[in-house]
C-alpha cells in the first residue's frame, strides 16, 4: 500500500535523544505543563506522514503506536488534511446539539452501514472516548431504569469521573479520586495466558463466566437492577488481551436472560484495527451499545456513542455536548471512512497476518517471549521473566520499549508486561518488517542482560 513519507521506509536518527531543540521543550515542559501526563520516552513531535514522525531535530521514527492507535490513516493522510481543510474554511461551530449539522446526519448513515448491530441504530456525538462511555453509561441507566453496571478488570475505559468507575487498569489512575460513581463491580477478564496452571482454557472461560453468574449477581447486585456490562473485545490498556469468542457469547446470553445491555468499548479496537470494522465482530456477537473514538477522525477530537434504535429514548435535556459533532471533526471522519472502508482494514489484516506469522514464532526461540497475540494491526507481545511461572517482566518490557525508541522505532507498553504494536494501518509490509527487526533485536538485547 503506498503511504506518504518523508523519506524511504526505515527510521533516521541524527542526532542523540533527545536533541538540543528537543532538550529546550522538555525544560519549558516541566516548567509550564500539567505533571499528570504519562511520557513513555522524550520524543518531541515536529510533523507526521504516513507512519513516519519527525521531531524538532530532524529525527525520524517510525511510529507503531499511531499516537495511542489513534492516526488510523497514517498521520496527515491528504483526503482527511484536504477534509479538514474545505470544512474549516466554510463552518468551525455552530453546535450540533442546539442547532442542525448535515454532516451529523451523513456520518450517522454511514455509521448505519457497518454497525456491529443488526436493525436501526441513533448516533451521539462528544469529543473523546471517554465522552462515549460516560454517554452510554448514563444512556444504559436510563433506559433500563437500572444502576448497576459490570466492568472487567484490567479495563480502560477513560479518566472522567463516570468511565473512571469502570476504568480498572492502574491504581494511580483512581489513587485520591475516590469515592467514583457508586454501583459499579469488577469482574476478572477472561485473560487466557494467564489462567491457572493445569487449568484447560475452557474451564477457564467457565469460571470468568462463573463469576458473574454464580458471584456478582447472587451476592452483590441483583439481575434486575443490573443496567449494562461494559466490556473490551480486546482489552487495550490491559495487555491487548483478546477475549474468546466463546466468553463474548455468554456474555450475550446472560444479558438476554436478565435484560441487561451489553456496551462494548470500540474506542481502541475498532475502525478497522483488527482488520474487521469492529473488534466485537470477530465473536460473532452483536452488542447494545458500542462506543468510539480514536481512529474515526484519524487524530480530531470525536468521540460517538451508537446504540441500538429502540434503546436511545431518552428526551431532551437528558443529555448533550456543546462541541460533539463538530463539522470538521465529522469531515475529519467521513474521510477517514472512505480510506478505511478503501484500503486500510483489508491492509491492516493483511499485513497484520504477515506480522503475527513472524512475531508467534518468537514464543518458541525467545526466553523472554511468553504470548504474542491479536488481530490485524492490534498485537501484543507479553515479556516474561521465565516462561513457567510467567512472572512479569514490567521492567524489561520498558527496557525494550527504550532500546526501540533509540533505534527509530516508536512502541508503547500495555498492561503489566506487554509491548503493544499499533501502527496506522497503512503500514506497509516493508514498515512492518523494519519494526519487528527492530522489536527483536531489542528483546535479544534484554535476554542477554539478564543473563
Amino acid at each position: 500500500m503506498a503511504t506518504q513519507t518523508m523519506s524511504p521506509a526505515g527510521p533516521k536518527i541524527r542526532t542523540k535523544l533527545p536533541g538540543p531543540n528537543a532538550q529546550k521543550i522538555l525544560e519549558g515542559d516541566k516548567k509550564y505543563i500539567s505533571p499528570s501526563y504519562t511520557r513513555s520516552y522524550p520524543l518531541v513531535v515536529k510533523r507526521g506522514r504516513g507512519v513516519v514522525i519527525e521531531d524538532v531535530d530532524g529525527n525520524e521514527f517510525l511510529d507503531f503506536s499511531a499516537g495511542i492507535a489513534v492516526t488510523s490513516t497514517g498521520h496527515c493522510h491528504p483526503q482527511v488534511v484536504a477534509a479538514i481543510q474545505k470544512q474549516a474554511a466554510e463552518l468551525i461551530h455552530m453546535s450540533g446539539t442546539d442547532f442542525y449539522y448535515e454532516n451529523m446526519v451523513t456520518l450517522a448513515e454511514r455509521l448505519q452501514k457497518v454497525a456491529p448491530m443488526s436493525g436501526p441504530i441513533r448516533v451521539f456525538y462528544g469529543n473523546s472516548g471517554t465522552e462515549a462511555v460516560e454517554a452510554a453509561m448514563k444512556l444504559a441507566r436510563y433506559h433500563t431504569k437500572r444502576q448497576g453496571i459490570i466492568a472487567f478488570y484490567g479495563c480502560f475505559h477513560g479518566r472522567t469521573m463516570g468511565s473512571l468507575s469502570l476504568t480498572a487498569s492502574k491504581v494511580q489512575q483512581r489513587r485520591r479520586f475516590q469515592p467514583t460513581v457508586p454501583g459499579v463491580a469488577h469482574v476478572p477478564y477472561p485473560y487466557v495466558y494467564r489462567r491457572p496452571e493445569g487449568m484447560t482454557e475452557e474451564q477457564f472461560i467457565a469460571d470468568c463466566v462463573s463469576y458473574i453468574e454464580d458471584r456478582v449477581l447472587k451476592t452483590i447486585m441483583a439481575p434486575e437492577e443490573c443496567a449494562a456490562i461494559f466490556v473490551e473485545a480486546v482489552q487495550g490498556e490491559g495487555g491487548y488481551v483478546p477475549a474468546p469468542a466463546a466468553y463474548m457469547k455468554a456474555l450475550r446470553r446472560i444479558c438476554d436472560q436478565h435484560g441487561i445491555l451489553l456496551v462494548c468499548d470500540e474506542v481502541q479496537a475498532g475502525c478497522g484495527r483488527t482488520g474487521k470494522w469492529w473488534a466485537v465482530q470477530h465473536s460473532g456477537v452483536e452488542p447494545d451499545i458500542i462506543t468510539i473514538a480514536k481512529g474515526i477522525a484519524s487524530g480530531m477530537p470525536l468521540g460517538v456513542m451508537i446504540s441500538r434504535a429502540e434503546i436511545m429514548d431518552w428526551v431532551p435535556g437528558s443529555h448533550a455536548s456543546t462541541f460533539g459533532g463538530n463539522p470538521v471533526c465529522i469531515e475529519a471522519a467521513l474521510a477517514t471512512m472512505n480510506v478505511l472502508e478503501s484500503e486500510a482494514i483489508k491492509n491492516a489484516e493483511t499485513v497484520g497476518n504477515f506480522m503475527m506469522a513472524r512475531m508467534k514464532k518468537w514464543v518458541d526461540t525467545h526466553p523472554m517471549v511468553g504470548d504474542v497475540r491479536g488481530f490485524g494491526l492490534m498485537i501484543g507481545v507479553e515479556i516474561v521473566k521465565d516462561k513457567k511461572t510467567k512472572a512479569l517482566a514490567t521492567e524489561e518490557r520498558d527496557r525494550i520499549v527504550d532500546l526501540a525508541f533509540e533505534r527509530g522505532i516508536l512502541f508503547l507498553g500495555a498492561g503489566a508486561t506487554s509491548v503493544r504494536l499499533s501502527p496506522p494501518l497503512v503500514l506497509s509490509q516493508e514498515q512492518a518488517e523494519i519494526g519487528m527487526d527492530v522489536l527483536e533485536e531489542c528483546i535479544s538485547i534484554v535476554e542477554k542482560e539478564r543473563k
